[in-house]
């Protein structure tokens, strides 16, 4: 490889939203996400609703159509 082309890679930190950190390798110092495995619904077996409103209603309601 050459020498001086490449981003330096370094231990981070990455923090979500519901609170939970944990460290792991990239370019970026400091890494914050949405959501994580510690509360993504698929790995806690929990649903949550996030989006009521389906995208045909939004889009009638931004755009003042009548469906």
């Amino acid at each position: 490889m050459k020498k001086g082309i490449h981003p330096q890679y370094q231990q981070t930190t990455v923090t979500c939203a519901c609170g939970e950190t944990f460290t792991t390798g990239s370019t970026r110092a400091n890494i914050r996400v949405e959501i994580c495995s510690k509360c993504h619904p698929f790995y806690t077996g929990q649903r949550k609703f996030v989006d009521a409103e389906g995208r045909v209603q939004k889009f009638a309601k931004k755009y003042g159509l009548q469906i």
